[in-house]
């Protein structure tokens, strides 16, 4: 069995993700940024 390797997200993909964050709700976001919705309100 394989793990996936531990995503590293760069301070412009935060920032990215952080001033779309308005436009949508939360799980709309962490569909589109393929992030778990936690990671996005931390």
């Amino acid at each position: 069995m394989s793990r996936r390797a531990r995503r590293n997200h760069t301070p412009a993909f935060k920032a990215k993700v952080a001033l779309a964050e308005g436009d949508r709700t939360i799980a709309q976001l962490a569909e589109q940024f393929d992030v778990h919705p936690n990671q996005i309100t931390a």
